[in-house]
């Protein structure tokens, strides 16, 4: 464990976040009594929104760089030293009539070893001929792998676009690089769609794996890069921060994360793909809520992927005043 990189240490009593997806993914779901009181009493605020920035709150990586390829490669197979990559996630885009829409990409499409043994080797001549490694150390990642100097576009990231149309997002960057991005992601999509194996994938009730998506590209931060952290353990199943919480040497996963009331140090908790409130609630706001009043907890977080977060601390029960809030997005 690096915990030179790590800015912070181990306190008497424990500080505990909890990211969450963006708040109208919980719908009209309502907390108890108990919680919305404690809600209510809260300090409320707002920073940048989206998947990336909400990461970007809890490890920070040197100004302007967000080389999430090479990070998660390294913490993967160990072989990204040398290299510029990018992730080639495995995605499914759908026409629609203002244009397409990502679907859904990687974990999401549930994809199998035997698709990539089917649908890889398509592809892999198609990127060996502009000069870079297709390869797919798991179904669900996939990685390009380039030469150190390989000047890559920015690409943004798919969590941040799943769902909408992405004329939207469409790179109007007119360099050759961007180019010559644009006609390997579109060659690509020509020869997935032309493939039966997507057939197959849907007579078994799975959406088809018909295209690319490129993000994430940059090289492995050198030694000594200031990549940082105030928590000392992260916990979380997202192949994403799993890769930036390796980086500081605090990468845990979910299972593993103490309750509220045994946890220590700086604690990040990522239910960042949950979306059923009732069950956050019990299995963790409310017993954090009664470690504030115990004294086992010295402060808690809320950190939605929408930007919105509260502050809890023990002080603000005497806040009798203020409104109970039953709704997070209210």
């Amino acid at each position: 464990m690096r915990m030179s990189h790590v800015a912070g240490r181990v306190r008497d009593m424990a500080d505990l976040t909890l990211l969450l997806p963006a708040l109208e993914r919980f719908g009209g779901q309502a907390l108890g009594r108990d919680a919305a009181k404690a809600l209510g009493r809260a300090d409320a605020g707002h920073a940048g929104s989206g998947r990336r920035a909400q990461l970007q709150r809890q490890v920070r990586l040197p100004a302007g760089r967000w080389p999430i390829a090479a990070l998660s490669r390294q913490s993967e197979v160990g072989d990204a030293e040398g290299w510029a990559w990018l992730r080639a996630e495995p995605a499914w885009l759908q026409p629609d009539i203002n244009g397409v829409r990502l679907m859904a990409y990687g974990p999401a499409l549930e994809p199998t070893e035997a698709d990539v043994a089917a649908l890889l080797p398509t592809l892999q001549p198609l990127f060996g001929d502009a000069g870079f490694a297709l390869d797919a150390p798991t179904p669900a990642r996939w990685y390009v792998r380039a030469p150190a100097g390989t000047r890559l576009p920015t690409f943004p990231d798919p969590a941040d676009v799943v769902g909408d149309d992405l004329f939207e997002f469409d790179d109007r960057e007119d360099s050759a690089e961007a180019r010559r991005w644009r006609l390997l992601s579109s060659e690509s999509q020509i020869l997935l769609h032309n493939l039966p194996w997507n057939q197959q994938r849907a007579a078994h009730g799975k959406a088809p794996i018909n295209a690319l998506w490129f993000w994430g590209g940059g090289v492995l931060p050198m030694p000594g890069a200031a990549i940082v952290s105030s928590h000392t353990a992260i916990h979380s199943d997202d192949p994403t921060l799993q890769a930036l919480a390796a980086s500081v040497g605090v990468a845990n996963p979910l299972d593993e994360a103490m309750s509220p009331a045994h946890a220590a140090g700086s604690v990040l908790v990522d239910l960042a793909h949950d979306t059923d409130l009732r069950r956050i609630e019990e299995a963790w706001l409310q017993p954090a809520i009664d470690a504030l009043r115990n004294g086992a907890l010295h402060r808690l977080t809320l950190d939605a992927e929408d930007g919105r977060c509260w502050h809890f601390t023990r002080g603000q029960r005497w806040r009798f005043w203020r409104q109970p809030r039953l709704r997070l997005s209210q």
